[in-house]
C-alpha cells in the first residue's frame, strides 16, 4: 500500500554546471535551471546509488539511480535568481591529461559557462512503501548523504539545511475556481499560447484581466525530463517559470495544491 509524502527542501551551491549535450566545441554551455535527470542523480548520490560510470562498467544503458528513482514525481523552483535567471560566467582552464587533445599536444583549452550561486527549491512526491524512496525521505529530513552530491561537476558541491525541509498536506487538483500561480517550473502544453490574442482566447494560459506589475516575468527553457530507454539520450519538454497568474480554465497535468501554504506546484 502506498504511503505518500510530499516534501520540499532547498539546495544551493557556490557554482553549478549542467552541461548541454549538443555543445562540445569552443565553449561548453550550461542549462540555466536544474532538470529532473540531474536532480535524480543528486538524490541517487544522497542515498548511495550508482551513476553513469557504474552503468558503463556494468554495460547497462541507464544508471542505477534512474532505474530506482525514475518514477518519483519532482518539481523544481529557482530561488534567489533574477526572474528565474542565474548569473553566469565563463571559466577557461586547461585539460592537460595526455589523451585530452592530440592536435594540441595533449593540452585542451576548455571554455565552460558556469552558474554563479545557483539555488533551487525541490519538491518531491515520495512513496514510503518503496525502500529507496523512503531512504531519500529519511536522508533529506536528516541532512545526511552516502556520497557528496554536486551540481553537475564534483568541483561544485551542494548542500541543504534540514531546517528548511518542509512536509505538506496536499491534494491533486480537479477544478480551480479562480486564477492562480504555479510556484515552480511547469511544462507548457502543446497548442497553448502565452500571447493575448482574441482569436485564440480559449488557448491562452495567462490571465490578462489583471494589470502587469513591474516585477512581472516569464522564463522559458527547454529542459530534459528523462532518458530514452533505447538510445539513452535526453527527452525534452518546454518549461515555463512565471509569477503571472494563469487562467482558471488552464489546468496542467500533475498539478497539486499544497494545503499548508495554499500554493500550487506541478510535479512530473
Amino acid at each position: 500500500m502506498m504511503e505518500e509524502k510530499l516534501i520540499s527542501f532547498d539546495i544551493q551551491a557556490d557554482f553549478g554546471f549542467l552541461k548541454k549535450p549538443d555543445i562540445n566545441e569552443g565553449i561548453y554551455l550550461t542549462y540555466n535551471c536544474l532538470h529532473k535527470p540531474a536532480l535524480l542523480g543528486i538524490l541517487g548520490a544522497i542515498i548511495g546509488l550508482g551513476g553513469h560510470y557504474q552503468s558503463y562498467v556494468k554495460k547497462k544503458s541507464l544508471p542505477e539511480y534512474y532505474d530506482k528513482l525514475g518514477n518519483v514525481k519532482v518539481g523544481i523552483q529557482p530561488l534567489d535568481s533574477s526572474k528565474g535567471n542565474f548569473t553566469k560566467t565563463v571559466i577557461k582552464y586547461n585539460n592537460s591529461v595526455g589523451y585530452a587533445s592530440e592536435e594540441q599536444g595533449g593540452n585542451l583549452i576548455i571554455n565552460e559557462q558556469t552558474l554563479i550561486k545557483p539555488s533551487f527549491r525541490i519538491y518531491l512526491l515520495l512513496d514510503l512503501s518503496d525502500d529507496n524512496e523512503k531512504k531519500v525521505y529519511e536522508f533529506i529530513k536528516n541532512a545526511e548523504c552516502e556520497y557528496i552530491p554536486y551540481l553537475g561537476k564534483n568541483d561544485f558541491q551542494l548542500w541543504w539545511d534540514k531546517e528548511n525541509t518542509l512536509e505538506y498536506s496536499f491534494s491533486e487538483i480537479d477544478l480551480l475556481h479562480s486564477s492562480y500561480t504555479i510556484e515552480n517550473l511547469f511544462i507548457k502544453p502543446q497548442g497553448k499560447t502565452i500571447r493575448q490574442n482574441e482569436d485564440k482566447i480559449g488557448d491562452m494560459i495567462f490571465d490578462f484581466t489583471e494589470p502587469l506589475t513591474d516585477d512581472f516575468f516569464i522564463l522559458f527553457e527547454r529542459l530534459p525530463i528523462g532518458f530514452d530507454s533505447r538510445t539513452s539520450n535526453y527527452q525534452f519538454e518546454n518549461f515555463v517559470f512565471t509569477n503571472k497568474k494563469l487562467v482558471k480554465s488552464f489546468i496542467p497535468q500533475n498539478l497539486f495544491l499544497l494545503k499548508n501554504g495554499n500554493k500550487y506546484v506541478q510535479l512530473n
